[in-house]
């Protein structure tokens, strides 16, 4: 079972146990999380994409960590006008662990704890 979850400006395919990186939430670590933009709910054969939410579809999570990805380096440059500038950028995110997938219509699918 799998569904496709949108946060932080951006849609995420997740299953159950998957550990993915997200846009920082203000969770503390070790806290749940709920995801009420379910885009597509599928089981098997069985796939439910909403219009533009699937009707009761709710993804659960744990907080693993909060951290800061590796820095990105941005260099501007002009040739032949002694101009160059360097800068650097390092952006927040928050680690999850995907517990539990349910949508209307289908069995809920729960992480063994």
């Amino acid at each position: 079972m799998y569904a496709v979850i949108k946060t932080g400006g951006k849609q995420y395919k997740v299953a159950l146990g998957d550990v993915i990186q997200i846009e920082k939430l203000a969770v503390e670590e070790g806290s749940s999380v709920d995801f009420d933009d379910v885009l597509l709910v599928a089981d098997g054969e069985k796939i439910e994409v909403g219009t533009p939410i699937v009707t009761g579809g709710k993804v659960s999570a744990t907080v693993r960590a909060q951290g800061r990805a590796p820095k990105v380096k941005i260099v501007k440059f002009r040739r032949r006008k002694h101009h160059r500038k360097q800068m650097g950028h390092r952006q927040y995110f928050t680690e999850i662990e995907v517990t539990r997938i349910a949508a209307d219509g289908f069995t809920p699918a729960e992480k063994a704890a």
